[in-house]
C-alpha cells in the first residue's frame, strides 16, 4: 500500500511554504498591525483576510460534522480539483482515472497539469462499474475521480461500488458531492476521519454554489485527512479566499433554515418537472436524478436548444458528451421559470 508521502510529488512533500504575515503571530492577541505593508485606512477592507479561514471553518464544522482541521476552503471547488494534480500528480508521468460522462474540469485540470486522463464510461444506465474503473488503473495512477450525484447525469453512484474502489485502490479517491444536499442519501464525508479499513486516501468535495445559493462568492470545500489538508495549505496561494467571501459564507451558514426551505422547494419542482417532461412529445426519456437538474433525452437536442435560445431560455446541450447523445441538461429554476420553459416546449 502506498503511503501519502509516496503518493505526493517529492518537490511538494519537501516544499517550504510561503509564510504570510498573518500566520506568524497566530495565537497571540494583536491590535497594531505594521507587518504586512497594508494601507492603515479604509477599514476593514485594507487588511488581508485570514489565510486559513478559521472562523468560517469552525462554523462549517458544526454544520457538516467534519472537524475544522479536516477542512480546506478554496476559490470554488475548482481550486481543490487543481490542487489534487499539483500535489500528487507528476506531469508527463502519472495518470488519473475518471468516470465518463462527468464534470469537465477534472479533464481540463489534467490537461493543464500535463497529466494523462483516462475516462471510463459508465454503464448505459449511468451506473458505476467499479471493476471496470479499477482495471483502467496502473502503477502510475495517482487519483480516481467520482462525482456523486454525477454531473451531467444527475444520479448518485452506488455506495457499494464506491466502497469497492476505496478498498482496492491505494491512491487518492476524490468524491465530488457538489449536489449532495439535493439527494436522499447522506454524504460520505465521515470516511475522512473514520477510514473504515480502506486502502484509498479519500477527499470529499462540496460547495456553497448549489444548495447554498452562493455561486457568486466562489467558495468550495474539501474534506480530507489533516495530512492532505496540510499539503493543500502548503501549495495554495496565501490569501486564496477573500474577506468578502468569508463574511458572506458565514452569513449564509447562519441562515440554514432558508437553505433547507430552498432545497425542499427545488426538490418538489424537480419532481413536477420530471412528470411534465414525460408528457411532452419531444421527450424520449427523463433520467433518474438526485441533483437540482434533470437530464432529458429528446428528439433533436441541437434543434430544441437553438429554439430555446431564440426564446431567451438557456439550457445545456450535452449531446456531444459520452453516452448523452440528444440529451439536454436542465436546471430546476423557480416555478415561473419552469412554467416558461414548459410553455415554450409545448409549442415547439
Amino acid at each position: 500500500m502506498r503511503t501519502l508521502q509516496q503518493l505526493t510529488r517529492p518537490n511538494i512533500w519537501n516544499l517550504a511554504p510561503y509564510s504570510s504575515a498573518r500566520n506568524e503571530y497566530s495565537g497571540h492577541a494583536a491590535h497594531v498591525f505594521l507587518d504586512a505593508n497594508e494601507n492603515p485606512y479604509n477599514e476593514p477592507y485594507n487588511r488581508y483576510p485570514d489565510p486559513l479561514q478559521l472562523e468560517l471553518k469552525e462554523r462549517l464544522s458544526s454544520i457538516k460534522g467534519v472537524p475544522a482541521n479536516n477542512i480546506f476552503l478554496g476559490n470554488g471547488s475548482d481550486e481543490a480539483i487543481d490542487l489534487v494534480y499539483r500535489c500528487f500528480c507528476e506531469p508527463a508521468k502519472d495518470n488519473v482515472v475518471a468516470i465518463a460522462p462527468t464534470y469537465g474540469m477534472y479533464e481540463v485540470c489534467a490537461d493543464i497539469n500535463n497529466v494523462e486522463y483516462r475516462p471510463v464510461p459508465l454503464r448505459d444506465d449511468f451506473t458505476l462499474d467499479a471493476d471496470k474503473l479499477l482495471a483502467a488503473c496502473d502503477a502510475n495512477t495517482k487519483a480516481i475521480w467520482l462525482c456523486s450525484p454525477n454531473n451531467p447525469t444527475g444520479n448518485s453512484l452506488a455506495d457499494s461500488e464506491i466502497g469497492k474502489i476505496l478498498k482496492a485502490f491505494d491512491g487518492i479517491v476524490v468524491i465530488d458531492e457538489a449536489y449532495i444536499d439535493f439527494a436522499s442519501q447522506p454524504s460520505l464525508s465521515s470516511i475522512v476521519t473514520s477510514p473504515r479499513d480502506i486502502a484509498a486516501t479519500p477527499i470529499i468535495l462540496q460547495t456553497m454554489s448549489k444548495a447554498w445559493g452562493s455561486a457568486a462568492i466562489r467558495l468550495g470545500m474539501a474534506f480530507a485527512s489533516e495530512e492532505v489538508i496540510g499539503l493543500f495549505n502548503k501549495v495554495k496561494y496565501p490569501y486564496n479566499v477573500n474577506q468578502l467571501t468569508q463574511q458572506q459564507a458565514i452569513q449564509r451558514l447562519n441562515d440554514s433554515y432558508t437553505v433547507e426551505n430552498w432545497i425542499k422547494l427545488l426538490n418538489q419542482e424537480r419532481e413536477r418537472m420530471i412528470e411534465a417532461f414525460q408528457l411532452l412529445p419531444i421527450c424520449k426519456k427523463v433520467y433518474p436524478t438526485d441533483a437540482n437538474f434533470i437530464l432529458v433525452k429528446v428528439v433533436d437536442a441541437q434543434k430544441i436548444y437553438d429554439y430555446l435560445v431564440e426564446k431567451g431560455i438557456i439550457v445545456r446541450n450535452r449531446t456531444r458528451i459520452t453516452l448523452c447523445q440528444d440529451c439536454l441538461r436542465i436546471t430546476i429554476g423557480t416555478r415561473d421559470e419552469n412554467k416558461e420553459l414548459l410553455a415554450a416546449l409545448r409549442t415547439f
